[in-house]
């Protein structure tokens, strides 16, 4: 088994190497006897003179020597009666003819920083509570998918110097997130990296849990726990690059073993890019992903920076990278033939075609892709003066142009609240109650459009403080009515989601969507409507202060409508001018629609109309 194994991982073809490499809790017959220890392995084709070095040994570098198994430049060793959480490193001369000290690219734990060690720990028995979940979980294509962004350190913050731990972030978690109704959460990286600004985007043990919050049974415990409140857990990966500390894989060897070593080997961001050509780096990263589904039950994977992955540092006129390509292509091979129920989503921001087109018929194998490209011309459009959007109203209508192309999913995540950017309330335009008037209306847009939806922790406050890895979220805004009120409305968006089967079935088939007023630039107005086994709902949207007491909404089915919300309601800290009684149509409509209903339509108002059986 390990040669095969071996033999897979060399070939870029593995997708459990954390079986064999790494630091392994096990038993050993020596002698007569059976000891338990742990059994160590390192991949390091050009290393020589290999050690285990760590506190077990006083870092003596002559106790513990490895023995050379393969002739591809495997090192193994055992190591009797070590226990969870000793420290240790690799030590080793290298292709230059240093010695270095290096963490173990496999290690499953890692010392807090600034520490750099790598360290023991055990991941075997966790006692699982979550059958029931991974039973019915599925990719959700013909689901509600509603995901809360989350970073783990500054959702809550740190408490007496110290953040807190993944069991104690449950605790206030889970029933939070049920509270608004989300579906899932998708948690920033939490692979162990030293730089808190990185937000763990560069790391330095891609197996290894962040040591900020615990170790890796309490990670495993909090994904039991919210699978048992039902509630999805997803993981964000980045693959493309890693950090260029010194103890970590940067130079591992002494040759470029994970990194480029040409002129694609510094990534935009300073740190080192994965030479994902490399056969044994696929494996590596392959594994790693699938180590996270296998032994910690995640429903998901975003994949980061899959631009950087197509196209040498994303950048389009370099040419497709063809071998991170075959990676990209083996990853999502991999984890939907052991893993089929766990979904494999991009943040992309290319235009490159494909990317969750099935790999049968020639495409990258994603279930959905973000689509950063309706962020950005939503979040331009809603910025404007209202007496320029007439002039930018393709901004509002060019989604639907594409969004059949591709799996879409909508975010407004943390790349849009940080680095000056502003919030979200931050970026509309017009006075104080103007701009929590166009939030409300923008969050009903992203719910009313087709497609899954992503939201950043915060974007439920409406707050104007950007977001700050190092300080909590400013929960104090939860005690003014104003700010309380965008959380009511995200709660209630994502209830009449979650029940209308018109929101989500069959959302990317063309014949679920209809445009009802797409040309009437001058007055900004949009509606369109969504379908499903004879169900009917209307959205529409006023994109200006104007009112309108009475206003004609051209129509395609006939019948009688009930208005299922209004974001200029009260509770949502409107006007009140909502329609209270059900609306019937009428016959004519303009823009070639057969039938017409009169409504009356808020300031800045996004309202849902749903058609009475």
């Amino acid at each position: 088994m390990a040669f095969g194994l071996l033999y897979d991982y060399l070939m870029g073809q593995c997708h459990n190497a954390y079986e064999y490499f790494g630091a392994h809790f096990l038993e050993k017959k020596v002698g007569r006897k059976k000891v338990k220890g742990v059994v160590f392995r390192l991949y390091a084709p050009m290393a020589s003179d290999v050690s285990v070095i760590g506190e077990f040994n006083n870092w003596d570098v002559t106790q513990n020597k490895m023995d050379k198994i393969d002739e591809a430049g495997v090192f193994e060793t055992f190591i009797p009666n070590l226990v969870n959480y000793q420290s240790y490193k690799f030590h080793f001369r290298n292709a230059k003819g240093e010695y270095v000290d290096k963490a173990d690219p496999f290690a499953f734990f890692s010392e807090y920083r600034p520490g750099t060690c790598s360290r023991l720990f055990d991941i075997r028995n966790f006692m699982w509570h979550d059958d029931d979940w991974l039973k019915s979980r599925s990719r959700n294509f013909d689901k509600p998918l509603s995901i809360y962004e989350i970073h783990l350190g500054s959702w809550k913050g740190m408490v007496d110097g110290r953040y807190l731990s993944y069991e104690e972030i449950a605790d206030y978690l889970i029933p939070y997130v049920k509270e608004l109704g989300f579906t899932h959460v998708e948690i920033m990286p939490i692979t162990q990296y030293p730089f808190d600004g990185s937000w763990g985007y560069q790391a330095t043990g891609f197996y290894s849990v962040d040591s900020r919050y615990g170790n890796p049974m309490q990670l495993m415990s909090f994904v039991d726990r919210l699978h048992q409140a039902g509630i999805g857990v997803i993981l964000d990966f980045a693959p493309v690059h890693f950090a260029n500390d010194g103890f970590a894989l940067s130079e591992y060897d002494g040759t470029c073993l994970y990194e480029y070593s040409g002129e694609w080997r510094i990534s935009p961001w300073g740190s080192l890019m994965f030479d994902l050509g490399k056969d044994p780096v696929r494996s590596f990263l392959i594994s790693a992903m699938d180590y996270f589904v296998n032994y910690f039950h995640f429903d998901g994977i975003r994949v980061d920076a899959v631009s950087n992955i197509i196209f040498h540092n994303g950048d389009k006129s370099n040419g497709p990278n063809e071998g991170a390509i075959e990676f990209v292509k083996r990853l999502n091979g991999k984890m939907h033939i052991n893993h089929d129920t766990v979904m494999m989503i991009a943040e992309d921001s290319s235009d490159y075609g494909g990317v969750t087109k099935p790999l049968e018929y020639g495409g990258l194998g994603f279930d959905y892709k973000w689509d950063l490209g309706w962020m950005n011309d939503t979040l331009k459009y809603y910025s404007k003066d209202p007496i320029y959007k007439k002039y930018e109203h393709n901004k509002l209508t060019f989604s639907m142009a594409y969004f059949y192309s591709e799996n879409f999913m909508l975010p407004f995540s943390h790349d849009e609240v940080v680095h000056g950017k502003g919030t979200l309330i931050n970026k509309l335009w017009g006075s104080y109650d103007e701009k929590f008037a166009q939030l409300r209306n923008l969050l009903t847009y992203q719910f009313a459009h087709p497609g899954k939806k992503l939201n950043f922790m915060g974007n439920e406050l409406g707050s104007f403080d950007e977001w700050n890895e190092n300080k909590s979220l400013p929960w104090i805004l939860k005690t003014f009515p104003i700010h309380d009120s965008i959380s009511r409305l995200l709660r209630d968006l994502n209830l009449i989601y979650r029940h209308e089967k018109a929101m989500y079935m069959e959302e990317y088939n063309p014949q679920r969507y209809n445009w009802l007023e797409v040309d009437n630039a001058d007055q900004s107005i949009f509606a369109f409507e969504r379908n499903y086994d004879g169900e009917v709902l209307v959205f529409v949207f006023n994109m200006t202060p104007n009112y309108y007491e009475y206003i004609n909404i051209p129509m395609l089915t006939k019948g009688t409508y009930e208005e299922i919300f209004n974001s200029d309601k009260d509770v949502y800290a409107g006007r009140n001018n909502y329609n209270g009684l059900p609306l019937t149509t009428e016959d004519y409509g303009y823009e070639n629609k057969p039938y017409h209903l009169t409504i009356k339509l808020a300031s800045f108002g996004a309202c849902i109309f749903k058609k009475i059986k």
